[in-house]
């Protein structure tokens, strides 16, 4: 038997192996500075990344669940390998041939191995595709060639042919090489009444990959009337390599563009997935033997690096409306933990996108994506549609119906968004009435007038020189605040430091600042002046302060004056650099987020030329973004 893999090989892999490329198989990556690049930890559960990789170094690290280590150690934790077999992967993809000490050059694979059950699913499926060529075959060829599907199609997602003859892929796999425990235990073969037979015959299959492009199962597809099988499809069972609740069918050929476009497309069937790629949709996927659930969800979230501050789509697709409807309700019924932007395209006439395609073209497929509705309305107004909303009885039928349903929101900006909606939907005149409705319902705080109160402010300034008023008191931010911090810091340069902070700081604008007393500070200083205005020290601080108009404002200018900076030395030009990009960044963050907003609202077929402008402005902020917060991590600790 051969022994250990000999060092030096060892070490080809980790050098040749780029670890950022590795990783990126799995999961989306984004600069972070420092050389660094963060993205989603893809062995916990995480809604903002901190799961980091250092090309330079070839190691990974994630601060949320400190799993960490080279890129051996990647591959042995993503795919559950042991160290020789994550060491043979590795150098099949650089084509390095592995040399084992006491033995020969032969690369070895160990006999029950995960990679020994790799190697027979890729051999089983380069035999059922030499065998879709056969005249045996003629029934599946036409089963893709009337859905529209050229060999090219075909070849590009691995079809093949399940012969007859009950044993021909477990023979052919037993020339090759395998031994039977292994093809029962990759479900290829199974138990007979007179020994092992295929587990598919006369069915038209597609290979099902895992993230890596590794074929662990097959789904077939029933093509003749005198099949015993009555089930339309049968799929892989589970294996040590296949778990149906993470695979997705499509998903080697789509996660680079869901992870470019941050979009995932998710359809019922395997010709719908290789219909919306034909068609120019190539972000689709689709369940394989399961219905669509969390473990898929977060295998697309890791990939399309959707988080807190980037959300990504993740769009359903379904034959029919009462089919969408369903699934849409479903949803408030979940814990709607997922961060993506969840939407429902349903096809007319019950076609799906395969039927779509053959009747009206790859635009209409194209379309139907494009004309999305996000989930929570489409299902709401799904409901709305079962009544009749020109009489009042209906109306408030419909709200009753409804105003429940909306009620279960958990995301109370985006619940009462809702509540706005579904007024103008019901065509009920009193908006606000429906909105405290879901908010009871909900079980919400409501003020008596249904507004939020805002602040009294002094005409009169810091004095109250008004008639004898007071200056309002704003609350007091929380010093503490990791959200507040790079604000904080930026008013204490322009307070302590004026020279450095200069130009860049008064040129901020007011909404780059978020806590309204960090807002009046701000206005203080500005018109004082500004950092440009020569004044330092004292003087600073007292012709601030005479345009205060609130006690919290004229007490935090003192504050901020003496709290010290947070810079491990010295301040300096880098480190006020860094802490006004960081506040700028977070105010560009914002204006993205309103920039998607407007974009969500707008369809891209109806309103293209708007559409493109507002993409074009999205895709500008977000470089800038970029740029700013590089210079934020690298200069500013």
């Amino acid at each position: 038997m051969a022994g250990r893999i000999r060092e030096s090989d060892i070490a080809q892999v980790r050098d040749r192996n780029r670890i950022d490329e590795v990783v990126g198989e799995y999961v989306a990556l984004r600069r972070a500075g420092g050389g660094a690049l963060k993205g989603l930890c893809p062995f916990h559960e995480e809604k903002t990344p901190s799961f980091n990789v250092r090309p330079t170094h070839g190691t990974f690290h994630c601060f949320g669940c400190g799993e960490g280590g080279d890129v051996i150690k990647f591959v042995m934790r993503i795919e559950h390998l042991g160290f020789v077999e994550a060491v043979e992967r590795l150098a099949d993809r650089i084509g390095l041939r592995l040399t084992y000490e006491g033995g020969g050059t032969s690369v070895r694979r160990d006999r029950g191995t995960r990679l020994r059950l790799v190697e027979a699913h890729k051999a089983a499926q380069a035999f059922y595709a030499e065998q879709l060529a056969t005249p045996e075959a003629e029934a599946a060829r036409k089963f893709l060639s009337e859905r529209g599907f050229d060999q090219a199609a075909w070849t590009k997602f691995g079809c093949g042919f399940a012969p007859g003859g009950w044993d021909r892929l477990t023979k052919h796999l037993i020339r090759s090489g395998f031994e039977l425990n292994e093809l029962y235990k990759a479900q290829l073969s199974k138990e007979g009444r007179r020994g092992p037979i295929d587990r598919f015959h006369r069915r038209l299959v597609w290979p099902i990959k895992d993230r890596g492009g590794d074929v662990v199962g097959f789904g077939a597809r029933r093509l003749f009337d005198d099949d015993p099988i009555q089930a339309k499809y049968l799929n892989t069972s589970e294996s040590p390599i296949y778990k149906k609740s993470q695979v997705l069918f499509g998903l080697d050929q789509a996660k680079r563009e869901i992870a470019r476009r941050h979009q995932v497309v998710v359809v019922e069937g395997y010709t719908d997935v290789m219909a919306m790629h034909e068609a120019g949709v190539p972000t689709a996927v689709a369940s394989s033997g399961t219905a669509f659930g969390e473990e898929h969800m977060r295998v697309l979230r890791q990939i399309m690096m959707d988080d807190d501050t980037f959300r990504g789509e993740v769009i359903f697709t379904f034959d029919g409306d009462s089919a969408g409807q369903k699934a849409a309700l479903k949803a408030f019924e979940g814990d709607q933990t997922f961060a993506g932007q969840t939407y429902i395209a349903v096809a007319p006439d019950g076609m799906d996108p395969c039927e779509l395609r053959l009747a009206k073209g790859d635009a209409a497929v194209r379309d139907l994506v494009a004309r999305r509705t996000p989930l929570f309305e489409f299902a709401i107004r799904s409901l709305l549609s079962e009544y009749d909303l020109d009489s009042v009885d209906g109306q408030v039928a419909a709200l009753q119906r409804t105003v429940p349903l909306v009620a279960q929101i958990k995301d109370r900006a985006k619940r009462d968004g809702y509540a706005t909606k579904l007024a103008w939907w019901v065509g009920w005149q009193d908006e606000a009435m429906v909105v405290r409705r879901v908010r009871e319902t909900a079980g919400a705080p409501v003020k008596a007038n249904g507004a939020r109160r805002a602040p009294v402010r002094s005409g009169g300034g810091a004095n109250g020189a008004d008639g004898g008023r007071r200056p309002a008191q704003l609350e007091r931010p929380d010093p503490r605040n990791p959200d507040l911090e790079a604000q904080r810091e930026a008013l204490k340069a322009a307070l302590q430091e004026p020279a450095l902070a200069g130009p860049e700081y008064d040129a901020l604008p007011e909404d780059a600042f978020v806590h309204p007393a960090y807002v009046g500070v701000h206005r203080a200083i500005v018109k004082a002046g500004g950092t440009s205005s020569g004044l330092t020290g004292p003087a600073l601080i007292e012709a601030a302060a005479a345009h205060a108009d609130d006690r919290t404002v004229a007490s935090l200018l003192s504050e901020l004056a003496v709290e010290p900076l947070r810079s491990q030395s010295d301040a300096d030009v880098r480190y006020v650099s860094s802490v006004l990009a960081a506040v700028q960044e977070s105010l560009v963050g914002r204006q993205i987020g309103e920039l998607k907003s407007r974009l969500q609202r707008l369809s891209p077929v109806d309103a293209a030329e708007e559409y493109r402008a507002l993409f074009g402005d999205l895709v500008a902020l977000e470089q800038y973004r970029i740029a700013l917060r590089e210079q934020a991590a690298n200069r500013w600790d």
